[in-house]
């Protein structure tokens, strides 16, 4: 009974709108923002992709507009990365992501797995509704923060998006998630659109077995799949029932309709996954019973010049 009451709270907007307004302090730098695209609501209002139809234009991220294949090698900073970083940035914009292998060292991974034991332990750790995902492990735990402010990592990340990242939400894996094919960009949303990277760090080996993340290299290309483009069921006061699920049918199709063949990386302590803001991706299945798949996925958003808010739910993103 608890759990459906919860559930109609959330799926009620005014109730967002509430909780958004006392904490107005942290949604004030949207207020320049808003002016400056020409929206007229609060800044604790809901807001979502419809809000801005008649938005002034916004220039999209460099390499969702020159291929990074000839712009990387002209920018400043390109000539600082080693070779191998080099050849992945240049394959950015045609396959939206790109693999860093070992770039946290065997102690630093020890490290984060420790402390999330200890958050587990001590029963501190924030889990999500469905108990599968440990929601801002980077907010508790200052080990784990100065490990994933590596600066070899926010060089990229900078430099994939053009402006600085800001890390905006942590999530811890202890298995695999096994989530069917989505775009961050329905959860984490930003105008304009593709100001979102997210950093996904490999806590264990990971094979086929333990359920591997799954992307569909060039898919960041396809259009978005936003509220608009699927049966989202919302109203002026309620988010849809079973948005959610309407959304991954709707993936489902772009995905049959575009033909296009699954990757899935299988990695090694250490190795980071980071993917463009549009990118299909999700987790296998779980074929060894009772197998972890420790992992923990980092979201950025840009830091400057860029609304950042959830389509889904319909809430600007406390930043």
């Amino acid at each position: 009974m608890l759990q459906r009451l919860l559930g109609h709270l959330r799926a009620f907007k005014p109730a967002y709108m509430a909780y958004n307004f006392l904490h107005r302090r942290r949604l004030r730098h949207n207020e320049a923002l808003y002016r400056r695209y020409g929206l007229r609501q609060p800044i604790y209002s809901s807001i979502s992709s419809a809000d801005f139809r008649e938005a002034a234009p916004g220039e999209s991220p460099r390499f969702d507009r020159a291929d990074s294949a000839r712009l990387a090698p002209t920018l400043p900073g390109f000539a600082e990365f080693d070779e191998a970083t080099q050849q992945q940035i240049l394959q950015w914009s045609e396959k939206g992501y790109l693999v860093l292998r070992g770039l946290f060292t065997a102690a630093e991974v020890a490290t984060i797995n420790a402390e999330v034991a200890q958050l587990i332990d001590k029963g501190e750790a924030d889990w999500n509704a469905r108990q599968v995902k440990i929601m801002f492990a980077i907010r508790q735990s200052e080990a784990i923060r100065r490990i994933v402010a590596k600066r070899e990592l926010e060089r990229v990340l900078d430099f994939l998006l053009g402006k600085k990242a800001h890390v905006f939400q942590s999530i811890n894996f202890l298995r695999g998630s096994e989530q069917l094919a989505h775009s961050d960009s329905i959860h984490m949303t930003t105008y304009p659109l593709g100001y979102l990277v997210a950093a996904w760090i490999a806590l264990e080996p990971v094979t086929a077995e333990n359920g591997p993340v799954f992307y569909y290299p060039g898919s960041h290309r396809l259009p978005y799949v936003l509220n608009g483009d699927f049966p989202h069921g919302g109203s002026h006061f309620l988010i849809g029932d079973q948005a959610y699920q309407h959304y991954e049918q709707a993936i489902e199709a772009v995905i049959a309709r575009e033909n296009t063949p699954a990757e899935e990386l299988h990695a090694q302590p250490g190795d980071v996954l980071i993917w463009h803001a549009n990118l299909l991706h999700g987790g296998r299945p779980i074929r060894r019973a009772g197998s972890t798949r420790r992992s923990m996925v980092l979201h950025y958003f840009a830091q400057d010049d860029v609304v950042c808010y959830h389509e889904i739910t319909q809430r600007p993103a406390l930043l």
